[in-house]
């Protein structure tokens, strides 16, 4: 892939649901919430300060994230579904 996010912005794949079925119901694909977990594909050089100096990113390629529902924003690559998020809108790094 050459895709290679800028600044302090991070590219993840979000990881998929596990189940369609809520008890005894089955729930489709498109009534489903889109998962707010995800697996950091690429990460940017990290953020610049007014003085020139860089801030280093804390999470790396490979890590599993937490991130909030509405944010970052979707693209598509080779047919994949990823998603580009500042390193602000990271919640948590699960462990």
């Amino acid at each position: 892939m050459n895709l290679r996010p800028l600044h302090d912005h991070v590219l993840v794949k979000r990881l998929e649901t596990q189940s369609n079925k809520i008890g005894s119901l089955y729930v489709p694909d498109s009534a489903q919430e889109k998962p707010q977990e995800a697996e950091v594909v690429a990460v940017g050089a990290g953020k610049q300060l007014k003085d020139g100096r860089r801030v280093a990113m804390e999470v790396k390629v490979g890590d599993k994230i937490l991130f909030g529902k509405y944010s970052g924003s979707e693209t598509k690559v080779s047919g994949e579904e990823y998603l580009i998020l500042r390193e602000s809108e990271i919640l948590a790094v699960l462990g």
